[in-house]
Order: C-alpha cells, then sequence, then structure tokens
C-alpha cells in the first residue's frame, strides 16, 4: 500500500476493512498525475485500468470493486446484485468480498458499517445529493438500526475553500434550517462546510458514531486530487468491503 493511503480510524469491526487512495502510486501522467482511478475524465484507459490493478494488488483486495457511474443523485445498489458502470452514487455490501467503492476530488465519500460488521456501505456525497438525501438513502438500505451504525468522513473540500451560490444554500435550507449555521458568507456568496452539513444528516438518522472529516482536498495538492482546484483532473477512491 502506499504510505499516504488513508486507513480510516474508527473502532470498525475485524472483519470490516477500508481505504481511501490518494493521488500518489500509479502511471497516469499531466493533470492526473498519477494514481488517477477515474475513466470519466480524458486520461488514457489503458492508464486507468493499470491503476486500478495497481490498487486491487496493493490492497490484496478479494475482487475488483464495484465501479459505478456516479450521478450526483441518491441511488444505493447493493453490491451483490449490481453491475460495474451502473447509475448509482452508493452502495451496500453484507458479502465477504464485494467491494464498494466511490470515486471522488472535492465531493466526500462516507463509508458505513455496523458495529456486528454484518453490513457496509460507500457513499459519494456531493452537495446535490447530501442535499437530496443520499446518506438517508444509504443508512435505509442497510437496513440495520441506525444506533449500530459507524461512519466514517473522508477526504473532502474543505470549509474555508468551499464557495457556493445562494441556491447550494437553499437547497439545505429546505430540508433543514438548522442548516444555516454550516454556512459562512463570503461577498454575494457562501463557504459551505461539507463535513458538518454531512454530520448534520447522520444525526437526523440518529447515526451517532462520526469519525474523519479533518482533510481538505483543494488545499493539499500534493496528496488529493481536486476538481475546484484543478478542473481536469484525477479521482481517488474509497472503499470498504468485509472479509
Amino acid at each position: 500500500m502506499v504510505d499516504d493511503w488513508i486507513v480510516p480510524d474508527w473502532p470498525a469491526p475485524s472483519r470490516v476493512r477500508a481505504c481511501v487512495t490518494t493521488r500518489g502510486g500509479g502511471c497516469s501522467r499531466g493533470p492526473w498525475d498519477s494514481l488517477n482511478l477515474g475513466d470519466h475524465v480524458g486520461d488514457d484507459p489503458l492508464a486507468v485500468a493499470a491503476n486500478r490493478e495497481r490498487v486491487v494488488r496493493a490492497l490484496g483486495l478479494p475482487a475488483p470493486p464495484l465501479w459505478l457511474k456516479q450521478v450526483h443523485g441518491c441511488d444505493i445498489l447493493e453490491a451483490e446484485r449490481a453491475q460495474p458502470g451502473c447509475e448509482a452514487d452508493g452502495s451496500v455490501s453484507r458479502t465477504p468480498g464485494k467491494v464498494c467503492a466511490v470515486m471522488s476530488a472535492d465531493c466526500l465519500p462516507v463509508l458505513l458499517c455496523d458495529r456486528r460488521g454484518g453490513c457496509v456501505a460507500a457513499v459519494h456525497a456531493g452537495w446535490r445529493g447530501l442535499a437530496a438525501g443520499v446518506i438517508e438513502a444509504a443508512v435505509e438500505r442497510m437496513g440495520v438500526p441506525s444506533s449500530g451504525i459507524l461512519a466514517w468522513l473522508g477526504p473532502a473540500i474543505g470549509p474555508d475553500r468551499f464557495e457556493v451560490g445562494e441556491e447550494v444554500r437553499a437547497a439545505f435550507l429546505e430540508r433543514d434550517h438548522g442548516a444555516a449555521e454550516n454556512f459562512r458568507p463570503a461577498g454575494s456568496r457562501w463557504l459551505a462546510d461539507i463535513y458538518a452539513l454531512a454530520r448534520a444528516r447522520l444525526r437526523h438518522c440518529r447515526v451517532e458514531a462520526v469519525y474523519g472529516g479533518a482533510w481538505c482536498t483543494f488545499s493539499d495538492e500534493a496528496r488529493f486530487f481536486s476538481y475546484r482546484r484543478d478542473g481536469v483532473t484525477g479521482r481517488m477512491a474509497s472503499l470498504i468491503w468485509l472479509t
């Protein structure tokens, strides 16, 4: 495993494995340098395939991850029945060896598991999906008591860099007026705290055990891809599976 890949620091059961890749350790060149895992961002398909294979080997994955076509929606699939390339923004697995994965480059990856180690989920939470209820959809799809779920928030754009318009703030306030506290004025726009917004949605689901959420993909160019910073760039992966 590459030294700066991230292993979640959370009290997950021993049979739950998880990791987040960074931009290091791959073979892509140019703006996708170097471990780009996205096959939809203009990179050489052969390089993307090689990078994905490197992840499988480096982590000793039991199978290739379920790579999704993410659409900033709320659909969460059952990994056991889904096919690679399906349109969704997350997957849930109860079967050992099925690897759930989401890609990101500023959006928030959320990993979930239950305390008994019987179910895991990976969720892609951009602001649209987060406001529309993608976290709630994942918790519901897991089918376990929310009090027994652990959540881990992976690397995303930080609260000092995530500048948004009034329409983004309004989308969150429409569901929860309390979300106003997670926006700060920035001239005619707003700075949004996507980590705090996600924690609020998890509390709404009665998921209280929440970990992670201490990075800024925009600010750390050496370690993370960032669409907001670079435009044309690669994608990192957040992966979770049962052994």
